[in-house]
């Protein structure tokens, strides 16, 4: 297994982060098959694979907050107000994903994209492990 650590910044504003370049470049000396597994290390971030640029991306987080609303009194109360969502989103939008290489080449489907979803608007900068699981 080969692994590594890329830093995104994601800013102070709630983003559906496209992945998919970062992956594709850290599989870029492989040659064979195997699994790319992407890992996001932090509580109130996920691993989406959506469609990006039509639309989507934007209607990913307009459904996160009508699901898990900011307004909502939650228990977890450190942060900015609602932060106590942003622990939730992640039994929505789990913190990986697992996607299969075929000769070094990401097999996703024609508009699919491997997306960093962060709602913590507390939280700048993110951290994700790509590792390749050879075959």
């Amino acid at each position: 297994m080969r692994s590594e650590e890329i830093e995104i910044r994601t800013g102070s504003d709630e983003v559906v982060y496209d992945l998919t370049r970062e992956c594709q470049r850290f599989l870029d000396s492989e040659t064979g098959d195997g699994l790319l597994h992407v890992w996001v290390p932090h509580a109130t971030a996920g691993v989406a694979i959506i469609e990006t640029g039509a639309g989507s991306d934007d209607d990913l987080l307009t459904a996160l907050e009508r699901i898990l609303p900011r307004d909502v009194k939650w228990q977890h109360r450190h942060g900015t107000p609602g932060h106590g969502r942003d622990h939730v989103m992640p039994a929505l939008v789990p913190p990986y994903a697992t996607i299969p290489v075929l000769g070094g080449v990401l097999t996703l489907g024609t508009w699919q994209s491997i997306c960093l979803v962060d709602t913590n608007v507390d939280n700048p900068v993110r951290t994700v492990r790509l590792s390749f699981l050879a075959g």
